[in-house]
C-alpha cells in the first residue's frame, strides 16, 4: 500500500521544497504541483509533492497517523 503524507512548506529554492516531516526536515520535489508557498501543506510520497491540501485537513491527518501509532504500540488497549 503506498500512503501520502502531509508536510509543512518551511523553504522553497525552484522546484524544489524543504518541508517538515515527522518532526524531520526534508526536500521534495514540486514538479507535480502548482503555486506552492511557504506556509502551504502538500502531500507527500516517495520524494514528491503530489498535491496541495488545506491545513486543516492535513493537521487532522497527522492526528489520525499518531492515534494509529498509539494503537499499534504493544501492551496498548484502545
Amino acid at each position: 500500500m503506498c500512503l501520502a503524507v502531509p508536510a509543512e512548506v518551511v523553504e522553497l529554492e525552484d522546484e524544489i521544497a524543504l518541508v517538515v516531516l515527522g518532526g524531520a526536515r526534508q526536500r521534495v520535489d514540486l514538479s507535480l504541483c502548482d503555486d506552492v508557498a511557504v506556509g502551504d501543506f502538500v502531500l507527500v510520497h516517495a520524494g514528491y509533492a503530489i498535491d496541495k491540501v488545506d491545513e486543516y485537513e492535513a493537521r487532522r491527518t497527522l492526528e489520525l497517523f499518531e492515534e494509529l501509532a498509539r494503537l499499534e504500540e504493544p501492551g496498548e488497549i484502545p
